[in-house]
């Protein structure tokens, strides 16, 4: 009852700030204020609600809130839920969801890969060859036979890409990542966005409950998740995140949802990196990480007359041909240009590194091509207009010996003929 009157008297002050005044300290704070103020109140479901009303009726799309601390790690030991427990049993993938679910997902990532990790090369229980640590601790980690970035100390835990130029997102760009929450983690994966001099400038978080974006001018816009993958349904399991950025507007997808939409962020940003409060317990945990330049190919509806269209956005689980829900965005551009050019026809060519064998790599990569005629023909194209070619490693268009390079030569092409 304490709790609960403390919690009410807090919610009386904020609005009461709100009213008087809209002026914060440092609004390069604000999102990493919202979101573990967020955070701090998710451990006590009951108040959570209240504030969530009480935020609704200040206004549903700004919120300004106070700093809270980390949770005592002993309160969090307590409820037994680590992720090397009950975690383990969590479905792999795009939140165990299926292709048919994403019927209607229109994400495509951008057309050239600028950083991309999976951490299957890594060890468990070593700092990430390919990242940087700013604040906190994180450590390489298997869960469930997967690879994963654990974030495990630090309020906040802070962690970027090493990429080569200090300024590499423009104006136009795609992030993605998997993310997995157990069952008492109340935070999620902060994005952060810097500009070239480092500075901070915005945030994106996905929490079980809501995805949301602070942003310069003190803003913070949020939205819930929907049910079928909100509060329980989000947690324990992996989910698909990713963001999408073209000339300040953002949009944020989680699984086959589009979960939020920033009309203009009113920011530019030069670089990433993930940030969160994490502890041993219930640590951030993030995997397949991918920034990419460009992206939402603007041909729908056009004329089609390019050679071909080089994709990035057909993924497939690690060294076989099953294609991941998440490529959905990617196939269902291709079947609209189809549709809209009826005399058009397509070689499916796939491409890989050249990691391994290269004989295996030529079978891999023309299961892959076929995998995706499957795809496109159930998806209503008629299979003669389509081909299929497996290319291996022979044909890369980047440099092998580079980590994004790799990640650029991993590809599917489609030839017109």
């Amino acid at each position: 009852m304490k709790n609960t009157l403390l919690l009410a008297g807090s919610i009386l002050l904020c609005l009461t700030a709100y009213t008087v005044s809209a002026q914060v300290n440092d609004p390069n704070q604000v999102a990493r204020d919202a979101a573990t103020n967020k955070a701090n109140s998710d451990m006590d479901n009951a108040a959570d609600k209240g504030i969530n009303k009480a935020e609704q009726g200040v206004s549903n799309l700004f919120k300004k809130k106070n700093k809270g601390k980390k949770p005592d790690a002993s309160t969090s030991q307590a409820q037994n839920s680590s992720p090397n427990g009950s975690a383990a049993q969590a479905q792999d993938g795009s939140a165990g969801q299926s292709i048919k679910s994403y019927q209607n997902y229109d994400f495509v990532p951008g057309d050239k890969i600028i950083f991309e990790d999976n951490f299957a090369d890594e060890k468990d229980g070593e700092f990430p060859s390919h990242w940087d640590l700013e604040k906190g601790q994180a450590v390489i980690n298997t869960l469930k036979g997967t690879k994963t970035f654990y974030l495990t100390d630090g309020n906040y835990c802070v962690v970027k890409p090493l990429v080569k130029t200090k300024s590499y997102l423009g104006n136009q760009f795609t992030v993605e990542y998997d993310t997995y929450n157990p069952d008492n983690a109340a935070y999620g994966a902060i994005t952060f966005f810097r500009d070239a001099d480092g500075n901070d400038l915005a945030t994106v978080q996905v929490t079980p409950d809501e995805a949301n974006c602070g942003y310069p001018e003190s803003k913070n816009l949020s939205a819930n998740l929907p049910a079928e993958i909100q509060t329980d349904n989000f947690k324990n399991r992996w989910h698909h995140i990713a963001i999408a950025y073209n000339n300040k507007q953002i949009k944020v997808y989680v699984d086959q949802f589009r979960v939020l939409t920033v009309p203009n962020g009113d920011f530019i940003p030069a670089s990433i990196g993930f940030e969160g409060i994490g502890d041993q317990t219930n640590p951030i945990i993030i995997k397949n990480v991918r920034v990419a330049s460009g992206g939402s190919m603007n041909m729908l509806g056009h004329k089609f007359t390019d050679a071909k269209i080089i994709t990035h956005g057909i993924n497939f689980d690690v060294d076989k041909s099953v294609i991941r829900p998440e490529s959905m965005g990617t196939l269902n551009m291709i079947v609209q240009v189809m549709k809209d050019n009826p005399e058009l026809k397509f070689e499916i060519d796939g491409h890989t590194d050249n990691s391994g064998v290269s004989a295996h790599n030529l079978t891999l990569s023309q299961q892959r091509a076929d995998a995706v005629k499957t795809q496109l023909v159930s998806m209503g194209v008629d299979a003669s207009r389509l081909t299929t070619k497996g290319y291996g490693d022979t044909k890369p268009i980047a440099d092998n010996g580079t980590f994004d390079g790799k990640a650029n030569n991993r590809r599917v092409e489609f030839v017109k003929m």
